[in-house]
């Protein structure tokens, strides 16, 4: 799938984190809505999912450390045909398969339940290491939250990975600069997250717009080349990317637009109603 086709799905995956946040009246739109291209790009470029490989163990998988951010994940399944769009609407509803945080038990696309905060990367280091133990080729990939670096429980994973050479495994981790809370420099600061990766044995690679997808591919295909050590790429990207009133604001890191918030963020970002 070429980039230009990629950027006509963002602005549909970011209305849908929209519509099915505000049908919800709950939900988190900040930092769904920066983690769109990384997504993006992830199954449009880099995983050998298919809708007819879905249910099988001999894929690619992918891991949303920060759970919260589901919304991104239906959003982008949606687009790849594996559920309905019309589906969406149903996010954090009674009976529905898209609950507030990622379940593999309800829908197939989905390979973890996530949610606690670092016990997604730790999954991912466990399927990439299963990986290497069975000589299988796939490959693991996982998003992690800026926010979410300030967990120990990220740096155990960290070594784990590098003391077992897991080149099959990639990190992005979604560097918006804000956490529920504001600032994460101010709340519990986790910077250079770069460099305390390399210092742990990894690979990373440094995406100055992590809303340009032409950078992104090349860093994943950067990542591919790299043997012998597991690869995180830091994405600089912008909390509540396209929506000029929730860009770079940690009030949207939990709230669901209203009906007013909600047209004029649609008229915002255009495409089909």
């Amino acid at each position: 799938m070429t980039n230009e086709q990629l950027a006509l799905k963002a602005v549909n995956v970011r209305r849908n984190i929209l519509k099915m946040t505000h049908a919800a009246k709950c939900g988190h739109p900040g930092g769904s809505m920066s983690a769109v291209e990384i997504l993006l790009t992830i199954y449009g470029h880099e995983m050998n999912i298919t809708k007819e490989n879905v249910t099988s163990n001999n894929r690619d998988k992918f891991v949303l450390s920060k759970g919260h951010a589901a919304p991104v994940v239906y959003g982008t399944l949606a687009e790849f045909g594996f559920i309905p769009e019309e589906e969406l609407l149903t996010l954090r509803k009674l009976g529905s398969r898209l609950q507030g945080h990622p379940n593999m038990n309800t829908v197939e696309a989905v390979d973890m339940c996530t949610g606690s905060l670092g016990q997604g990367i730790s999954t991912a280091v466990g399927m990439a290491l299963s990986n290497k133990c069975h000589k299988n080729e796939n490959r693991v990939y996982t998003v992690l939250g800026d926010g979410e670096c300030e967990e120990g429980q990220v740096w155990e994973a960290a070594m784990a990975a590098a003391h077992y050479q897991l080149d099959n495994l990639v990190v992005v981790v979604d560097f918006n600069g804000l956490q529920i809370d504001g600032d994460i420099t101010k709340v519990m600061n986790p910077t250079p997250i770069d460099k305390k990766f390399e210092a742990f044995g990894w690979n990373v690679i440094d995406v100055k717009d992590g809303h340009d997808l032409d950078e992104l591919q090349k860093a994943f295909e950067a990542a591919r080349s790299c043997k012998g050590k597991p690869t995180m790429i830091l994405a600089h990207t912008i909390k509540g990317k396209g929506v000029s009133f929730m860009e770079n604001n940690a009030g949207w890191h939990g709230v669901a637009p209203n009906d007013d918030e909600l047209a004029r963020a649609l008229e915002e970002l255009g495409g089909n109603n």
